[in-house]
């Protein structure tokens, strides 16, 4: 049985973590990706600390393990040449240029689109192909900056905080694999086997991530209250708790779980208590609430009280570093990881099917490791020369 995008052909032009992410999705699901690089390569090949893994970075690797990689120098005729003659065999285009750029390449959706009408071609930008700020250059974190996202986090007062990893990108990539899906599905089903041009946004696509609190606002008109630790509910009960030898966030938000966890924290008496009975209570007294279930939770490590809470039916995880998160024995045997022929491990798509699921069985290449094998069957197939 095939993958869902098995003879699906991505010509991705794009570099460092959006559009490259976006296709190591696709990629994950079947499609074959031809990353075309210039000739220093992507710069993400060099986001290491390491001198010794220059031109192959962990970060590179993690979104690009399994694609093919060719050089264009799209500076010269010949580079442009050839790349439209890769575009004349792909099912998908995507770049991740400056607006404007792949226009100026010959590369614009205008001139594809009108030479192959079933092309899907996908943008990547940071304000998008229209509007007063497209011709700004951004990145994660100056997206994280203009959208209001650094200042969701922490405490009311304090500075913004950038959150730590291009979460931005992450989840552009992901609306953009997302997208690309769809009008792979659309054009299956057109009569006349119409392409798309798409065009991501990467603030258009953080306002959607954070819809949770943007359309609260848009229909209310009062902005979000930074809260720390402090759960979406507002609850005192959900909240992160030091305990005797680190932290725990707790999610006990319904009155059930609050009882479970009252019961658990061996303080059941406080639901008689008229500070904490009911939700409002608790909400007006939660400075004395904390205090209280503070000087619980440290009676017991956190790894304790999440086997004690869990069980208990209270929702509950101990405060991970990323290390020991990882040798969790749930992210185990879950089809998460990939392990590829050179020694790396990577991640999978974060999900599984019964059959035929997401997965790559070949390592990140090498700069330009596939240009004449790729070129040379695309000037059989065309009869370019």
């Amino acid at each position: 049985m095939a993958k869902p995008l098995d003879g699906i052909r991505i010509a991705d032009f794009s570099h460092v973590i959006a559009g490259p992410l976006a296709t190591q999705f696709l990629n994950l699901l079947g499609a074959q990706v031809i990353k075309v690089e210039p000739p220093a390569g992507d710069p993400m090949r060099y986001y290491t600390q390491d001198p010794d893994r220059r031109g192959m970075a962990e970060p590179f690797v993690g979104a690009n393990a399994g694609k093919r990689s060719i050089v264009l120098d799209l500076k010269t005729d010949e580079g442009r040449a050839a790349a439209r003659d890769l575009v004349a065999t792909a099912d998908v285009f995507v770049e991740n240029f400056r607006p404007g750029v792949a226009d100026r390449l010959g590369l614009g959706a205008d001139r594809l689109t009108a030479a192959h009408p079933g092309l899907i071609y996908c943008s990547v930008s940071g304000f998008g192909q229209d509007g007063p700020l497209r011709d700004y250059p951004a990145i994660d974190q100056v997206i994280q900056s203009m959208s209001g996202l650094m200042l969701l986090s922490g405490h009311e007062g304090e500075p913004a905080e950038r959150i730590g990893f291009p979460l931005v990108d992450t989840y552009s990539a992901l609306l953009a694999a997302f997208a690309i899906l769809s009008a792979v599905l659309q054009r299956e089903r057109d009569p006349d086997r119409r392409g798309q041009v798409i065009d991501v946004s990467m603030l258009d696509a953080t306002m959607v991530m954070m819809s949770s609190v943007v359309v609260p606002m848009m229909l209310s008109q009062q902005a979000p209250v930074r809260a720390g630790n402090r759960g979406f509910s507002g609850a005192p009960t959900a909240d992160t708790f030091q305990t005797a030898d680190g932290e725990i966030t707790i999610g006990a938000v319904q009155q059930v779980q609050v009882a479970r966890l009252f019961r658990t924290l061996g303080c059941s008496e406080l639901l008689e208590d008229d500070r904490f009975a009911t939700p409002e209570a608790r909400m007006a007294h939660d400075t004395n609430l904390r205090a209280l279930l503070l000087d619980r939770f440290a009676t017991r490590g956190a790894d304790d009280w999440e086997k004690a809470l869990a069980e208990a039916g209270v929702p509950a995880g101990k405060v991970r570093p990323l290390g020991e998160a990882l040798t969790m024995d749930q992210l185990q045997d879950r089809d998460l990881f990939l392990d590829l022929p050179d020694g790396h491990r990577v991640l999978n798509a974060g999900f599984r099917f019964q059959r035929d699921g997401p997965g790559v069985d070949q390592c990140a290449p090498k700069l330009g490791a596939d240009t004449e094998d790729v070129l040379s069957r695309i000037r059989r197939t065309t009869g370019a020369h």
